[in-house]
């Protein structure tokens, strides 16, 4: 029996809408913390009004953004924030429509014996989580494991506990009308090569996957968040965009089920450019039984949050600067993109080592 219930056909509706053609996801689930590392660097205090007014210019940007972004992953605090009109959030964007979701993890923890190696915290009162996020208007959820590559890692262990705890999660979520987007993320960091990524995505995948049918998740009425495959930040052969996508592609090929609608790959440190230029040159290949989206945090917002620099008068440019990178990625997604958004910003790196939400 799966693992959906009576949210199944919902949870099947969800997931096709929120991979829709030339659509993907908005990621603005930063936690507190990491939205201060932001804040910071414009100079700007990290209290509640100004996280609400940031995330206030994203989801009141004029202009028929909703052409390119199908959903966006709100932090808990978002959701059941309001605007200035006084409209909760998950309102604002359903009559734009665009569908609310919400991060259900409560961050990570180290595994006592390993090198540094990371489980997922808060499956403890996840159901009741799920419904009450439920009741707020979300109808997708996302949990985040990480892995690393390098010193004998990532180790089975580790690669088991992201597994199951990502299947778990899952099975909780769609139990509670929520379509899970199960992300485990492979860390860039690291001197190993495309290869060396590529094998150790698939190895994680499979065991993703397998975990996922024990759980007797509905694949269906899910979304799978991973890494596109990369070589490492501090490897010095570099690949090309054509390579990437290849490698990407023939790990899907290996492990996911078609009957998974869509992947809403992560930006993993990419900068605004490269993740589009990377999703574009994917969706360009044949053999697709997915669609083959994004699901961006840093790559949809950093030119975003420098242009905004908290300043009232410079929300409507940050707005014009969103939208474009929404559209180039809603590009992307059909491989039509054709490098009209680039700019010495959208080319800058946006790598941070051991990248924590």
């Amino acid at each position: 029996m799966a693992a959906a219930g009576k949210f199944r056909d919902e949870l099947i509706a969800t997931a096709r809408a929120m991979t829709a053609p030339g659509k993907g996801l908005l990621a603005a689930d930063e936690s507190t913390g990491t939205i201060g590392k932001r804040f910071q660097a414009i100079g700007l205090e990290n209290n509640e009004t100004n996280r609400r007014l940031y995330r206030q210019l994203l989801f009141t940007t004029p202009g028929e953004w909703d052409k390119y972004i199908s959903g966006v992953i709100l932090y808990e605090e978002t959701l059941f924030q309001k605007s200035d009109e006084g409209k909760p959030f998950p309102q604002v964007l359903l009559e734009k429509g665009v569908i609310p979701g919400i991060k259900v993890d409560m961050g990570t923890a180290e595994i006592p014996g390993t090198n540094g190696e990371t489980y997922t915290m808060g499956l403890d009162g996840l159901a009741g989580r799920c419904k009450k996020y439920y009741d707020a208007g979300a109808r997708f959820s996302k949990w985040r494991a990480v892995l690393k590559i390098g010193q004998g890692m990532p180790s089975e262990l580790a690669i088991h506990e992201s597994a199951h705890q990502l299947a778990a999660y899952g099975a909780i979520s769609q139990a509670n009308g929520l379509v899970p987007i199960i992300e485990p993320e492979i860390l860039t960091d690291g001197s190993h090569d495309l290869e060396t990524c590529a094998a150790v995505t698939e190895r994680v995948l499979a065991a993703v996957v397998k975990a996922l049918s024990e759980h007797h998740i509905l694949f269906e009425g899910m979304c799978l968040k991973p890494n596109m495959v990369l070589p490492g930040s501090d490897c010095p052969k570099k690949s090309t965009k054509e390579e990437v996508a290849e490698a990407t592609l023939r790990a899907l090929r290996r492990t996911l089920p078609s009957s998974v609608p869509g992947v809403t790959f992560l930006s993993g440190g990419q900068g605004e450019e490269e993740a589009t230029v990377h999703l574009n040159a994917i969706n360009k290949l044949e053999g697709r039984p997915w669609s083959l989206t994004f699901s961006y945090g840093r790559a949809l917002q950093a030119t975003v949050i420098k242009v905004w620099g908290g300043k009232a008068e410079n929300v409507a440019k940050a707005q014009q600067a969103f939208f474009i990178r929404a559209r180039a990625n809603g590009l992307a997604n059909l491989g039509q993109y054709t490098g009209d958004a680039a700019t010495d910003e959208a080319n800058a790196s946006l790598y941070e080592k051991n990248y924590k939400y």
